[in-house]
């Protein structure tokens, strides 16, 4: 009876860690290409030959991806994609594939390591330099979905000046200074080789600012109609951030907007992976837990802000917009 119970608990774990294969395989593919090198029919060797892999294992991998629908035989020994729609663009074109990339490089090994972690009591090291362009990349991709509801409230505001707290790649402002092209915006942005690429990518823009900043030693030379702050609060340690929105609420003038896009701690009646990633920003000795929807309406109110909302943008991983006005 135990023997067959434990089959039956290994069989289960089994089933139930099927779909990781996707999430693998979507990976792979992703990081070296093999999707776009497969979108006509290829042999296994020139695909191997042209990429320089290892042709072995690139031959396990399209083993894989016919078991689960992502490659398909297309006749005398070459392979196709199949289901294009369900596979990461290739790099670069604001491709789903940077979040696989986000989870598989960082989020799961860190999450394997909570039992070293629980056994010697001990947090990991959040490395900025090594992994803030995939996550920069990763903000670029969110902003898609968030860019709507920010430039909604610069056209209802007639916002003149915007500010960009923790800019990234200037993804968001970039957008936003093509569109209000009589707006000023300024982003600033802590990480330099971050700094660097969002100077790089703006310097066609003349109504855009790129500063290599520390928040906490940055002053804007003026008001601001609107100052965003995105993918910033769980950098920023829990005692302080009544102290942030009051600060940034200072920045504001009156009637203006402050707009946060941040993950929202989850609850049980929240996807699964909203909740574990609090328990990812609470592996790291210098990230800190997610706010709670009562925490963002009390920051906000004590600082002089009135809520204006709390709005979606990717639920299933716990992704939100909120937005205060600053009281006149």
């Amino acid at each position: 009876m135990i023997d067959v119970m434990n089959m039956f608990k290994a069989r289960m774990y089994m089933k139930r860690n099927e779909p990781f294969l996707y999430s693998w395989h979507a990976y792979v593919g992703y990081e070296l290409d093999l999707f776009k090198a497969f979108e006509r029919p290829m042999s296994k060797f020139d695909v191997a030959d042209a990429y320089q892999l290892d042709e072995n294992l690139l031959d396990q991998w399209v083993s894989v991806g016919l078991s689960i629908g992502h490659l398909k035989e297309a006749g005398r020994g070459r392979y196709k994609i199949s289901h294009a729609w369900k596979l990461p663009k290739p790099k670069g074109n604001y491709s789903s594939g940077v979040l696989l990339k986000e989870m598989m490089e960082l989020h799961i090994p860190t999450l394997l390591s909570y039992p070293e972690m629980m056994r010697k009591q001990s947090r990991n090291h959040f490395d900025e330099e090594k992994h803030a362009p995939t996550v920069a990349e990763t903000s670029r991709l969110l902003e898609v979905l968030a860019l709507p509801k920010m430039s909604k409230k610069i056209r209802e505001n007639d916002c003149k000046t915007v500010l960009d707290i923790g800019c990234g790649e200037a993804g968001y402002i970039q957008k936003l200074a093509e569109r209000f092209p009589n707006t000023e915006f300024t982003g600033i942005e802590i990480s330099p080789a971050v700094t660097e690429k969002a100077q790089e990518n703006t310097r066609d823009n003349e109504n855009i600012t790129i500063e290599n900043a520390d928040l906490w030693n940055y002053h804007p030379e003026k008001q601001q109609d609107m100052v965003m702050m995105n993918n910033v609060i769980h950098y920023i340690d829990l005692e302080k951030r009544q102290e942030l929105f009051t600060e940034l609420a200072s920045w504001l003038n009156d009637g203006g907007i402050l707009s946060v896009v941040t993950p929202i701690a989850g609850s049980v009646e929240d996807p699964p992976f909203a909740n574990v990633f609090n328990s990812f920003f609470s592996s790291f000795d210098n990230l800190y837990r997610l706010p709670t929807r009562d925490e963002l309406a009390e920051w906000g109110e004590e600082a002089g802000l009135e809520m204006l909302g709390i709005k979606t943008v990717i639920k299933e991983g716990s992704w939100y917009i909120a937005q205060y006005q600053k009281r006149g």
